[in-house]
């Protein structure tokens, strides 16, 4: 571990309201390391994208991956446009491309209710929800990105693929979540979500699982097959804590995470490997308001606070923790009052709005 003061973060504003989403999260994560103090950061923008692909027909330059791969952190906003599509009629996903070309096998994805929102779910247990989903991002069903096979017109497969390799440091990264929010006051429940009652591949998963987790007693460790993760993720969601799953199951379930808590833009993720990490907001491109003004960039904001949770944690460096909790804190007290609605709540607070309020409350907040 290395003491480091300034990074280089790689920035991908990419397609639609990334573009819209991006600059006023760099403005407040600047505001947040000043306000601070003994941390900084140079952010370098990139080309990448759909529109990218369009216009240059590259959707990941060389150039931009090389620059990524040098820098400390990834920061992307979204990317894809629904009509613009490579040959085969997948649609252009540079953020699928860096989870494999940077082995970013953990993608996290918490699950955090935010004071002052309108609560999705009518039982009061469900308005401080505090659990994460950990997706393994490189393999599984997502193996076959690029190179699944359509025979004719009467049959098409895609190959779903589990790993001893990275099973097992997906699950060490998971039981070490877990313990370390156990440590701050958490659950201490690890939970192998699969299908091992039909499938041999999940099977091997959990079997995987169980041997990891032998190094973890003071853990609650159990599994869960997936149609009854989601149905406890809406009836009892209280009770879950860390969550750990295949990719195409991960994606589909931290989507319902999403709902429960608002929506997709005020769910953050970050993409973690071995050695580099992306931050970016669960939602996607979203082109039919963009240019409106109307983009929440509230997942983009606290992904970046979990970029700099995660650049503390890598290089203990102190104050890059503390100015993630501030601005993590500034979210929280823009929307505690409940006069804070944005658009897809049914109120009328956009992008400006929402980065207007967090920075009021980012210079008043004291520092912890």
């Amino acid at each position: 571990m290395t003491n480091k003061t300034h990074f280089s973060i790689a920035v991908f504003p990419g397609d639609g309201i990334g573009q819209e989403i991006m600059k006023p999260c760099v403005t407040l994560l600047e505001a947040a390391m000043a306000r601070v103090g003994g941390v900084s950061a140079s952010f370098e923008e990139l080309p990448a994208g759909a529109a990218h692909f369009r216009d240059t027909g590259e959707s990941l330059p060389e150039a931009s991956l090389k620059r990524a791969d040098e820098a400390d952190a990834i920061l992307l906003g979204a990317m894809g446009l629904p009509d613009v599509r490579y040959p085969d009629g997948t649609e252009i996903s540079p953020q699928i491309d860096f989870r494999f070309r940077f082995g970013l096998y953990a993608g996290v994805r918490p699950v955090r209710t935010i004071a002052g929102l309108q609560p999705m779910l009518n039982n009061p247990s469900a308005h401080e929800l505090d659990f994460v989903i950990v997706r393994e991002s490189t393999e599984g069903l997502f193996a076959s990105h690029g190179r699944g096979e359509i025979k004719g017109d009467e049959e098409a497969r895609d190959t779903l693929v589990i790993t001893r390799d990275v099973s097992q440091r997906l699950f060490d990264f998971t039981l070490a979540l877990g313990q370390s929010r156990q440590a701050q006051g958490g659950k201490g429940r690890v939970t192998c979500v699969d299908k091992a009652n039909v499938f041999k591949s999940f099977a091997f998963f959990r079997k995987i699982f169980d041997e990891r987790a032998e190094a973890h007693p003071q853990l609650d460790c159990d599994h869960m097959y997936v149609d009854a993760a989601a149905l406890n993720m809406v009836t009892r969601p209280w009770d879950l804590d860390v969550m750990v799953t295949e990719n195409m199951f991960g994606d589909i379930l931290s989507d319902l995470g999403a709902g429960l808590i608002g929506g997709m833009g005020y769910a953050p993720s970050a993409d973690i490997g071995d050695d580099h990490a992306v931050f970016q907001p669960c939602h996607g491109s979203a082109p039919d308001i963009a240019g409106k003004g109307l983009a929440n960039p509230t997942a983009m904001v606290l992904s970046g606070v979990m970029m700099l949770e995660w650049l503390g944690e890598k290089h203990d460096c102190e104050p890059a923790l503390k100015a993630g909790k501030l601005l993590r804190e500034a979210v929280d007290a823009a929307f505690a009052t409940g006069t804070l609605v944005t658009c897809e709540l049914g109120g009328d607070a956009g992008t400006t709005a929402v980065f207007e309020a967090v920075m009021a409350e980012l210079v008043e907040l004291p520092i912890q």
